[in-house]
């Protein structure tokens, strides 16, 4: 029995969600399966993966074929860089302390990097919001500014019409006159 380790699909039409399964390799896709051993959620910014890890690394020991995105998600998770240094500790190469000490390492630059990633997501998100904030203000201040230059009739305007008003009255006097 080829066994696999796959994703299963969930979620509704535009927003999937996925769980990761051990699974015979001849069942179909939502199948049936042997075990569940984690969810991924890709519409998250980063993507959310909640996985047991001693049950993945376990199967992943034990032969079963992850499909490409599942070994992607094994390698981020840090299940490929743990069975490597596990096979070192099994040759001979080093010890087992060795190797938890530089899993250890890894995890931790790994978090760091992850951490930096959303702590940038949400100062660019906070940016993003306060020039949005700004340029609105702006609009704003425009648009009102058209409106009150609308409604407010220009003074000289008035003057001029005023003194037009009382010159032809003047000069008329005057043709009679003459």
């Amino acid at each position: 029995m080829a066994v696999k380790i796959r994703l299963q699909r969930h979620g509704k039409k535009g927003s999937a969600f996925f769980h990761l399964v051990v699974a015979d390799g001849r069942a179909p896709r939502d199948g049936r399966f042997i075990e569940k051993i984690g969810t991924y959620n890709p519409n998250t910014n980063p993507a959310t993966i909640n996985l047991e890890f001693e049950r993945a690394l376990h199967w992943y020991g034990t032969g079963a074929q992850p499909t490409d995105t599942v070994r992607a998600i094994f390698s981020y998770k840090g299940i490929l860089a743990k069975y490597h240094l596990q096979g070192g500790v099994a040759k001979g190469a080093m010890t087992q302390e060795q190797a938890d000490a530089k899993f250890e390492k890894m995890q931790a630059d790994k978090t760091a990097k992850i951490d930096a990633k959303v702590t940038g997501l949400a100062t660019a998100k906070a940016t993003v919001k306060k020039s949005a904030a700004v340029n609105e203000t702006k609009v704003r201040e425009a648009v009102a500014a058209k409106v009150a230059a609308k409604l407010a009739p220009p003074a000289p305007v008035a003057e001029v019409i005023a003194e037009e008003e009382a010159t032809p009255a003047a000069e008329t006097e005057g043709e009679t006159e003459a």
